[in-house]
């Protein structure tokens, strides 16, 4: 029997989620890959309603993502507070792999925040903890450098200078995780009285996720894994689990003393899923053997934030590798064009925001190119091997065309051709088993084409990201601006 739906607490592609609080407020980063700005902050205060205050990364200036894969770019962050500064450390990543660590601070979580240090660090997840005698440590994982570890990954430590902003002292391999044959990740420490903490990942960020854990009378070690590890996973509740792939754990103590841990998960339909990696909250007790995910249940049950159903939350627009020129009037956007395509690891003028929801409906009025080198386009985007367009064409005789295009593979499909106007409303919808490309007229939305969600999913198309909406225009530089007008998300007109 299928388990009740369990709401996140920040929908659409949120992954990789960690957490600290200052006073009464809690504030949360998460994993922005190739999308720019990078890094949102959110900040609650009473962790189930988020408002984004702003961008880790938020000056191109601060972070590199030319040419990279979309699921490549800016993975697992890390948010701490310590003495009056908040400390962000997070990893950029190619091929799938560690490019390099940085680390940033701000006084203002919604910045500005500094520009980013090079740590020098290998692997991906680095993570930072603030001993009560003012040290401060640095974890991170990467591949086992023993031929003869117990796991093909390891944990490892070194002193951070937080002053300085660099790794210090000897640098020591404190744990190859829980699970036999399975990749250690996202480590965190904490400390309970006497007792450290080291919490992980495991298992994939698929189906076999899960926490994991260790502890240690130091933070250097050395760890003896928790033997009631793994302490959250939903592995084992088959198909009909409304969220799999739980994991990737983060906690914070409330000011009333209370302790909940923000996990990543996804919510598959008919077993793909196309929104990513969202954040889900889970209630934390402490016993002596450590913490207890979801006591009494061992799964997650809520609390979650209700889903706002006219999409009056302000929109996290992001663009690909970099910023995008624009301009926003109310629900109007003016977009500058550019050469690169979105199947290519360029800068193409699109900007979309975070499907967070099955069912939607997403339209725009959108006017013809003002010429054949152009073309305008309402996007369900997955990743640049894999989206859909519905693009507005002008022919060389001046008529205008509608083609709704499938990108899979390098190879691009023609869903759907008809003949178009100077200005068409364009719509794009979904029942979460199925998206519908079509046009919208006095208040009737005629699908040109339909295909299965399945096609725009990770366990279709790949990668680490969920869908985003959104509008493209491609065209040589200097030629006109689109002016898209009547954005609107997710109701139907």
């Amino acid at each position: 029997m299928p388990v009740a739906e369990i709401r996140p607490v920040i929908a659409g592609c949120h992954p990789d989620p960690s957490i600290c609080r200052v006073g009464e407020d809690h504030y949360l980063v998460t994993s922005s890959f190739a999308y720019f700005p990078g890094l949102p902050v959110h900040r609650s205060r009473d962790l189930v309603r988020w408002e984004r205050v702003g961008h880790v990364l938020a000056d191109p200036a601060h972070v590199d993502l030319a040419g990279l894969d979309v699921s490549d770019g800016v993975w697992a962050p890390t948010i701490r507070y310590h003495d009056g500064l908040f400390y962000v450390v997070y990893t950029v990543a190619e091929h799938r792999r560690g490019r390099a660590t940085f680390v940033t601070t701000a006084s203002d979580p919604a910045g500005p925040w500094s520009t980013p240090v090079d740590l020098g660090a290998e692997g991906i997840d680095p993570s930072l903890f603030f001993d009560v005698d003012g040290r401060a440590w640095f974890t991170a994982t990467r591949d086992a450098l023993s031929a003869d570890a117990p796991g093909p990954a390891e944990i490892y430590l070194r002193e951070f200078d937080h002053r300085a902003l660099r790794l210090v002292g000897q640098e020591r391999v404190i744990w190859h995780g829980a699970l036999t044959g399975a990749w250690v990740e996202a480590p965190h420490l904490y400390r309970r009285g006497e007792v450290y903490h080291l919490l992980a990942a495991e298992g994939g960020t698929e189906r076999n996720h899960a926490v994991t854990a260790a502890t240690a009378s130091s933070p250097t070690g050395p760890y003896a894994t928790d033997p009631r590890s793994p302490l959250l996973t939903h592995r084992h509740m088959g198909a009909g689990a409304s969220v799999h792939n739980v994991g990737h754990a983060d906690l914070v103590d409330t000011p009333a003393g209370d302790t909940w841990a923000v996990v990543l998960g996804v919510r598959p339909v008919d077993g793909a899923h196309t929104l990513g990696r969202e954040v889900f909250l889970v209630p934390v007790s402490w016993e002596p053997e450590g913490p207890v995910f979801a006591p009494g249940i061992g799964a997650l049950t809520g609390p979650g934030a209700e889903e706002d159903p006219e999409g009056d939350a302000p929109a996290d627009w992001v663009g690909l590798r970099g910023p995008v020129e624009h301009r926003w009037h109310g629900a109007d956007l003016e977009l500058a064009p550019a050469p690169d395509d979105l199947a290519s690891l360029g800068r193409p003028a699109f900007l979309g925001r975070r499907q967070d929801r099955h069912h939607f409906a997403f339209a725009a009025t959108v006017p013809a190119p003002a010429s054949v080198d152009q073309h305008t386009a309402l996007v369900a985007f997955q990743n640049q091997d894999r989206f859909i367009a519905q693009v507005v064409r002008r022919a060389p005789d001046g008529a205008v065309a509608i083609e709704t295009v499938l990108r899979s593979h390098g190879t691009d499909t023609v869903l759907a051709h008809r003949a178009g106007a100077e200005r068409q409303r364009l719509g794009i919808r979904s029942d979460g088993r199925r998206y519908s490309f079509g046009a919208v007229a006095d208040g009737v939305f005629d699908a040109h084409a339909t295909v299965e969600a399945r096609l725009l999913s990770t366990e279709d198309a790949g990668g680490f990201v969920g869908v985003l909406l959104g509008v493209a225009h491609h065209g040589p530089i200097g030629t006109p601006w689109a002016t898209v007008e009547a954005v609107s998300y997710p109701g139907a007109d």
